[in-house]
């Protein structure tokens, strides 16, 4: 083989695993971005090292334990970023303020198809899609990183202990007692994912048709029909969080009504259904981005409307426009 052909061969089975190690990365730091960052890093190390990789585990074992370290040099700055509701109780309209706070704070969506492989067994696949998950991923924030890579490689992964201790440089009963604290953090924390189907059900289908009509139309008794009670929405990189359809109608009426007019365009996010939301730009025609959304659902109702707000950032990482003219919406 030439030189050239055995360059093209080592870089083609590396890309081979980038998606399933952003996975990876992004459960264990909870950005898009740096998991992203962190991948690019393990495949170059990979690159300059790949003549010494002596075949004694398999290439697969040989990223993970190569990504596991870069995501744990990253780490050990302390940082664990985190949903609004995780960092303060609901505000009551009345006191609504929009306080932003830094970009490293917060857990960030990304699009499904740069973190899930496509895999057959479909077990496997609502696996993967659980554990992507907005709360899923703010419950591994609270686990120490190593804590955090032992659970996400063991019960999201499926590796043996035996393959993890090897990963790690330490022992199983290391490994086992890393996993049961772990759990045992989990089983104390809000971790409880929305319902969401995939694909989804027919009922849950309507529900966000009903919901985009509710949101374009900007009708909040629509709205409020299709919203859980206990509903709650977020908008980061503000703190501000709502709950109960009262509070969420109230402020898209009052701070939040520039949205009125809004567009929806549909896309996947952390295995759950979303929207790239564009608002009609105050200085003049069209629309520009304002949001991506991610939604969960839970007992037939809107149970979550998660709004990321940095567009700059977001649109670009899930390929939509800049900005729709008034035929395009």
């Amino acid at each position: 083989m030439s030189d050239q052909a055995a360059t093209a061969d080592i870089d083609s089975r590396l890309e081979g695993h980038r998606v399933e190690l952003t996975g990876y990365c992004y459960r264990m730091l909870g950005s898009a971005f740096e998991a992203e960052d962190a991948v690019q890093d393990t495949l170059v190390r990979a690159w300059r090292s790949f003549d010494k990789f002596e075949g004694r585990s398999s290439l697969r074992s040989w990223l993970y334990r190569i990504a596991t370290n870069v995501c744990l040099d990253m780490l050990k700055a302390g940082n664990k970023r985190a949903r609004p509701v995780d960092l303060t109780g609901p505000t009551p309209l009345a006191q609504a303020a929009l306080n932003p706070l830094p970009e490293n704070t917060w857990l960030e969506p990304v699009p499904d198809g740069r973190i899930l492989p496509s895999v057959a067994d479909p077990a496997e696949a609502a696996v993967a899609r659980e554990s992507v998950r907005l709360a899923f991923v703010a419950a591994l924030q609270h686990l120490p990183p190593k804590q955090r890579a032992v659970l996400i490689l063991r019960e999201v992964l499926a590796w043996r202990a035996s393959e993890v201790a090897e990963l790690l440089d330490t022992s199983v009963a290391s490994v086992n007692s890393a996993l049961q604290r772990a759990r045992a953090t989990l089983a104390d924390t809000d971790s409880s994912a929305p319902d969401t189907a995939n694909p989804l059900d027919e009922e849950q289908r309507k529900l966000l048709d009903r919901y985009v009509a509710a949101f374009e139309g900007y009708d909040m008794a629509a709205l409020t029909a299709l919203l859980h009670e206990d509903a709650v929405m977020t908008m980061p990189p503000f703190d501000l969080w709502l709950r109960g359809h009262d509070d969420i109608t109230g402020f898209m009426l009052s701070i939040g009504a520039s949205c009125a007019g809004s567009r929806l365009l549909a896309t996947v996010a952390n295995g759950t259904p979303a929207f790239a939301q564009y608002k009609p730009d105050p200085d003049g025609r069209g629309l520009v981005p304002w949001a991506v959304q991610v939604i969960d659902i839970s007992d037939g109702a809107i149970s979550g409307m998660h709004c990321f707000l940095d567009t700059p950032r977001w649109f670009p990482l899930f390929e939509f426009p800049d900005r729709l003219d008034d035929a395009a919406s």
